[in-house]
């Protein structure tokens, strides 16, 4: 498709089961007729659901979606460990399934809500000298991942039916929801794996947001106007950062890569526009001057 709009914006994909996050990248840029692309934060091929595609000037942006929490719906097979953690790998041990009662499970999860420490799995996307652990794992390279601080913000359990237990899991950036399987059947004496993962939201993307790639398909085909309509602002990846408004002649000089002083005491990164235009990222720095970080091209 040759693209009749400027493709500038935030696409959220829902990515299909079995897909990898780059084939969705890669097929949703070919359909726009982007330039420029990248994805934020990549899902495992069993994993679905929410997965942010930035376009153009969104690229500059793309970071704060990999810093962002995310929200995953899980269903956890207890008794059964696995190499990878997920369906997709080996079975290494079995173990019996007590019928547990609500009231034992909720007991174990309580120890897995808020700041814990996690060692991510061999198989992760994680690298090792800018190699990713799950090719040196199944080169058969002998790995020991680092223990890692992360926050669970929420752990419910939404049901329980032997040997399953699903959850949904609101999490920081650097947590593995395999991971957290593994150590929640740990903790219960049986061992677990994942056998099903769904996004429900990254950042201030939800599902609601999302489009799969057969709906994009079939409106570039049939009705280019509305693409346009799905690419959601640049600045929404943001919505969490302080903003600032300069006039034109301030935003000449951030242009221009001069500081420019501002009535803001706090020391941090910030949103930064133009009237109501969104200009880039900027940063104020303890001598109450805003510095440009990224701006936008346009």
């Amino acid at each position: 498709m040759s693209s009749r709009f400027p493709v500038s914006g935030v696409l959220v994909v829902d990515k299909a089961e079995g897909l990898s996050s780059n084939h969705c990248l890669q097929r949703a840029k070919r359909l726009l007729g982007a330039d420029k692309a990248g994805h934020t934060g990549s899902l495992d091929p069993l994993a679905c659901g929410v997965l942010p595609l930035c376009f153009g000037e969104a690229t500059k942006v793309a970071q704060f979606l990999l810093d962002a929490d995310k929200t995953y719906r899980t269903i956890v097979k207890l008794g059964v460990k696995t190499a990878s953690g997920d369906r997709d790998g080996d079975i290494v041990a079995t173990r019996a399934v007590p019928t547990f009662t609500t009231e034992q499970l909720l007991a174990v999860l309580q120890q897995f809500r808020g700041t814990i420490t996690q060692q991510p799995s061999i198989y992760s996307a994680l690298k090792q000298n800018g190699v990713p652990l799950y090719k040196l794992a199944r080169a058969g390279k002998e790995i020991t991942p680092k223990f890692r601080e992360i926050h669970i913000h929420e752990l419910e359990l939404l049901r329980w039916e032997n040997p399953e237990l699903e959850l949904r899991v609101r999490c920081s950036k650097g947590s593995y929801i395999r991971t957290l399987a593994e150590d929640i059947g740990e903790a219960l004496g049986t061992g677990a794996h994942v056998v099903f993962l769904r996004r429900e939201q990254a950042g201030p993307f939800e599902l609601q947001h999302s489009v799969t790639l057969e709906q994009l398909e079939f409106l570039t085909k049939n009705d280019p106007a509305a693409v346009a309509q799905l690419l959601l602002p640049v600045d929404m990846p943001l919505a969490r950062l302080p903003a600032i408004m300069l006039d034109a002649v301030e935003t000449l000089c951030l242009r221009q890569g001069k500081s420019v002083a501002v009535a803001s005491t706090l020391e941090s990164v910030a949103r930064v526009y133009r009237d109501s235009e969104f200009i880039g990222i900027g940063e104020v720095r303890a001598d109450g001057r805003l510095y440009a970080k990224r701006l936008l091209s346009y």
